[in-house]
């Protein structure tokens, strides 16, 4: 349960937002109580609206990867929002940005800003489809790409069927022009593409799923979806959103060292700003407007701000050992929460900082495992894990984060909250 001032605000937010959030996650229905209201942050600890501290491990959805508030990151921002955050001209930034991100993710080599992941990988599929002359986009069961109409699909009765709106006030029409797959089925991949491979303009995929929690891929899938998509002619596109920079410097691309004609970054490239990029070959790139006849515009793309926050977050990134010493963090918490969790039937999962307790017996490699867990039991467990000061996402198909502020008193916390919530 909330405190008493968070329990206030959001009354009088209920008069004025739907649900009285902005978004939907954030209103805690899936684990029930009220939603904690935060008034500040700083590394690895959120101070709520009463005063009382939580071990952070939302981090504003994936984006706060050095923690929050870091003192470069505020600096930089301080430092460009006096001289005006945002010009809607070009500016030096944006170049600086797109110089950074070209070196580190491997498969761009050509992009394009925007405010948003959900805009990224929108400008994405509409390149993909101009470039290719194809309709037909391909999307994984269980993996999010954004709130696009024609992305807010689930399978239908079939193993590879036309998408089903998940949303009111998305046209079946549309819904029609994405065909659902089982994620980590790569032989649904291929009957789907021996059928209708000559329709399909792109493949898109979270290659590291964190929106049904954490489901790695299987040994081979990712390699097969880069064969297959090139046997067909079809692109093959990475939502790298949560991914990119996070489960390693590179990205899931180079961690697992495939290459997809097109990648979305979010999230972390902004420092926490609102900000998307999509990017990948140079000859699809060059379809964009002004260059080629794919329309995509944005009055606050590449604006100095968010450019500021991602060339100083990135630059953090990249010092020696970052990532390394992020997976010992990271391995620690995963391994107290399995001695923690030990007799209880739940299934811990985890790529790099990103980890997932699973209520139910794993492992959890698609949506069908997913969907079998104890919405219930993790909801109590959530709610324990609130009253011991740990806020941990409010749904059980969310991914957790792990920043470079967990140190190792944090992570021990953690634990020993985490303990005492399994045994609530």
């Amino acid at each position: 349960m909330s405190d008493p001032i968070s329990a206030e605000l959001f009354a009088r937010a209920q008069q004025l937002l739907p649900g009285g959030v902005n978004s939907p996650v954030r209103a805690f229905r899936a684990v029930g109580g009220g939603p904690i209201f935060i008034d500040s942050a700083k590394g690895a600890i959120l101070t709520g609206a009463d005063g009382r501290e939580y071990i952070d491990y939302v981090g504003s959805w994936g984006p706060m990867i050095l923690g929050h508030a870091h003192p470069e990151v505020v600096a930089a921002v301080s430092s460009t929002m006096a001289s005006s955050p945002s010009f809607g001209a070009p500016c030096r930034l944006e170049v600086e940005m797109a110089e950074l991100i070209v070196e580190l993710v491997p498969s761009i080599e050509m992009l394009r800003m925007t405010s948003s992941g959900t805009e990224a990988v929108m400008g994405a599929l509409r390149v993909a489809r101009g470039f290719t002359g194809r309709d037909l986009v391909v999307k994984f069961e269980g993996c999010y790409h954004g709130g696009a109409d024609y992305l807010l699909v689930q399978a239908g009765s079939g193993l590879a069927t036309f998408g089903v709106p998940t949303s009111a006030g998305v046209p079946a029409a549309i819904a029609s022009t994405t065909l659902v797959l089982p994620y980590n089925d790569l032989d649904a991949a291929r009957a789907l593409f021996e059928t209708r491979g000559p329709e399909i303009a792109a493949l898109i995929l979270e290659p590291v799923v964190g929106n049904m929690g954490l489901v790695p891929p299987d040994p081979g899938f990712l390699e097969g979806l880069r064969e297959l998509t090139k046997e067909h002619g079809a692109l093959l596109v990475f939502d790298e959103v949560m991914t990119g920079f996070r489960v390693a410097l590179g990205g899931a691309q180079a961690r697992y060292g495939i290459l997809p004609d097109l990648t979305c970054l979010g999230k972390i490239v902004g420092g926490g700003l609102p900000v998307g990029v999509y990017g990948g070959r140079r000859d699809i790139m060059e379809k964009i407007s002004p260059l080629g006849p794919v329309y995509q515009a944005g009055t606050l793309s590449g604006n100095p701000l968010a450019c500021s926050a991602g060339i100083a977050t990135l630059g953090k990134l990249r010092e020696a050992g970052f990532h390394d010493n992020l997976e010992i963090q990271s391995a620690k918490l995963e391994a107290g929460l399995r001695e923690a969790s030990a007799g209880r039937t739940v299934c811990i999962q985890r790529v790099g900082s990103m980890v997932t307790v699973f209520f139910c017996e794993g492992p959890v490699r698609s949506w069908t495992d997913a969907d079998t867990c104890d919405r219930e039991a993790f909801g109590r467990w959530h709610q324990a894990l609130i009253a011991e000061g740990v806020h941990w996402p409010p749904a059980q198909f969310e991914a957790a984060f792990i920043s470079a502020a967990h140190d190792d008193a944090i992570i021990d916390r953690t634990i020993a909250a985490a303990k005492k919530a399994f045994a609530a």
